[in-house]
């Protein structure tokens, strides 16, 4: 038999029910949100509102990009480029293959005097850090001192889990590819004494606390480190194993500031990381003053075979960290647009606002 409905029955929620069935509608709750009832606001862009805004944007960016440019060029910096690919160059004579152990050095001048702590950083080019099997490479818990992942490393790090049936440690290609150039700085006092003075270059406090206290752990034990890591070996491209990256117990092993700086990837192929601090040790002097220096390098990390560049730069540091231009000039960019769209919109406005064709303009 069939059943005959009209629109009242749909609007209220379609045909009747048979006796004794359940009720079934579609009818949305009788609520603010599912009837659409809710409060709303939209802003009207007016003349009045818009143009103001503009305003204060481009005088709030302008002098604030302001500040941070010439904050930004009164930091004090300098690079020495050292990958000596140009035959012209000290370091020349350590790109040939026969060559196992190499030293360079490279004088230059500094013009200015560099006032507070001075940071010495490494800068790579071309390096690609930021590669997804790279950057996977590595176990944490290995890091972390478990003794477990110390002797059964992740395969996250093949092909540099194991060498000759030993687990490596610290495994990983991020590991094994670890920057090992050493870089000394000597000031040459003066033509009359050219006795050079060397810069005492200090290699604690150059990682993140968390990564030396928190991430990065050596095996739990009483013994040495060399007992603790009895069982492993070193990664292929080292030229010792882990216990021995220093003398010092407290920056060995896991917890090598030199390591862990270098773990901690970059997001770009052209970077730098921090390699050691000068720190100020007398304020009636600069930290290094104006004159002759050179930097001795024991060339080990080789970069011309994927066209990489390798420099040191030297700079101090201001309220906004190092030297970065950019930031500065962003500021000042969009304050100046916001300024000159402001400026144009007010001479739009004052042409037309009395013109008959057009009331009230919006924007």
């Amino acid at each position: 038999m069939a059943m005959n409905y009209n629109a009242k029955d749909e609007v209220d929620g379609g045909p009747p029910c048979p006796p004794g069935g359940a009720a079934k509608t579609r009818r949305p709750d009788n609520t603010a949100f599912k009837q659409q009832r809710l409060p709303a606001w939209q802003p009207i862009l007016t003349a009045g509102t818009v143009l103001p805004t503009f305003f204060i944007i481009g005088l709030i960016f302008i002098p604030i990009g302001i500040g941070i440019f010439v904050t930004s060029n009164n930091i004090r910096e300098i690079e020495i480029d050292y990958t000596g690919t140009e035959p012209s160059s000290p370091c020349n004579k350590c790109l040939s293959p026969n060559v196992t152990s190499c030293v360079c050095t490279i004088n230059f001048t500094l013009e200015e005097s560099f006032e507070g702590n001075v940071f010495m950083y490494y800068g790579l080019s071309n390096f690609y850090q930021n590669h997804r099997r790279y950057v996977k490479s590595r176990d944490d818990s290995q890091l972390n001192g478990d003794p477990s992942a110390l002797l059964n490393p992740s395969k996250e790090c093949e092909p540099y889990r194991r060498n000759e049936d030993k687990p490596i440690a610290p495994c990983g290609a991020i590991a094994n590819s670890m920057f090992n150039d050493t870089l000394e700085l000597f000031l040459v006092a003066n033509e009359s004494d050219p006795t050079p003075t060397p810069i005492t270059l200090t290699r604690k406090g150059i990682a993140w606390w968390t990564d030396k206290n928190v991430k990065f752990r050596n095996p739990p034990g009483k013994e040495s480190l060399e007992e603790r890591f009895k069982d492993t070996t070193k990664p292929v491209n080292w030229h010792k194993p882990v216990f021995m990256l220093d003398p010092d117990e407290d920056n060995n092993g896991f917890i090598n500031e030199d390591f862990i700086v270098w773990m901690r990837t970059a997001a770009l192929p052209t970077f730098r990381k921090l390699y050691r601090l000068i720190e100020r040790r007398n304020d009636l002097h600069p930290t290094l003053p104006a004159g002759q220096y050179y930097l001795n390098i024991t060339y080990n990390y080789p970069v011309h075979s994927f066209d990489g560049r390798k420099r040191m730069i030297l700079s101090t540091i201001s309220w906004m960290g190092g030297k970065n231009p950019f930031l500065g000039i962003a500021y000042i960019t969009i304050g100046s647009i916001s300024f000159l769209l402001g400026v144009v919109l007010l001479v739009i406005n004052h042409k037309y606002r009395n013109s008959s064709n057009t009331a009230d303009i919006t924007i």
